[in-house]
């Protein structure tokens, strides 16, 4: 842990690790031009199950049963997802996405996430980010959830245009642009000062429950897939991510019990 400063700026492991994860956001982003933002985030969670196996393989972090079982708890969770995830909508444009933006609902969620975001960055970070956690990875969460619809917008504009639908002339396109670009800088500056004060197997479980709940939330208003769904699929989505939930919490939470008990051996 260090001061929440900039000094990982200094490391060229940091840079590494940066390079990856950019590959992978590349990635992500296309996944959000595809399919309903709903299916896409949860499935984060198989990020975190390669991290721990590549961790128990590389980095000598030994995965005890409580580990794999997390795994398979993530497993099972977006499985159930997957098997009821709604069917991606047909969009014809990115000002058919504005409009949908545009609705009260939405355009109130909006305003309050921002207006909290920028609330927690400006008067209760400088006091309290260095000692509670839920500040940096509570402005990480609320812009993200932001970031996500952005990125869901101006992938499927690039993807209509690769189609020969040219979303490029739309202003609305850069827009959402702008805000991808203003949301990722906010957030990795954010995430970063979290991980630097606060312990990895702490921030990762937190950040994904947060950010994955407040994305879902957006979602739901912006695009309102429930309403195309039955009770039963809304069920089974509902019950995929709790069980996500509960294996990111198994995976992370019981992280060290191994070493805990072979020290008490």
């Amino acid at each position: 842990a260090g001061s929440g400063g900039y000094g990982y700026l200094r490391q060229p492991m940091w840079w590494a690790g940066m390079l990856t994860m950019i590959v992978g956001e590349v990635a992500n982003f296309a996944a959000y031009a595809f399919a309903p933002a709903v299916l896409v985030t949860p499935l984060g969670a198989l990020s975190i199950i390669v991290s721990a196996v590549l961790a128990h393989h590389l980095l000598a972090e030994k995965l005890h049963a409580f580990g794999w079982l997390g795994c398979l708890l993530c497993i099972v969770g977006s499985v159930e997802i997957v098997l009821n995830a709604p069917e991606e909508k047909e969009i014809t444009g990115v000002k058919q996405l504005f409009a949908m933006a545009a609705r009260p609902g939405f355009v109130a969620y909006a305003g309050a996430t921002v207006g909290f975001a920028a609330y927690l960055a400006t008067r209760v970070y400088p006091t309290h980010g260095s000692s509670n956690i839920l500040v940096p990875i509570g402005i990480c969460s609320l812009v993200g959830s932001l970031s996500v619809m952005s990125c869901k917008a101006l992938g499927t504009a690039l993807k209509l245009t690769f189609q020969g639908r040219n979303q490029l002339l739309e202003a609305e396109t850069w827009m959402c642009a702008a805000v991808v670009g203003a949301c990722v800088v906010t957030q990795m500056n954010y995430l970063n000062k979290a991980l630097d004060v606060f312990n990895t197997a702490v921030v990762t479980p937190i950040y994904y429950v947060m950010f994955t709940t407040l994305t879902l939330t957006a979602s739901s208003i912006m695009f309102r897939d429930y309403l195309d769904q039955g009770a039963r699929e809304v069920a089974g989505q509902i019950c995929g991510f709790v069980t996500i939930l509960a294996g990111v919490f198994t995976l992370h939470v019981t992280k060290d019990h191994g070493e805990g008990t072979g020290a008490g051996g």
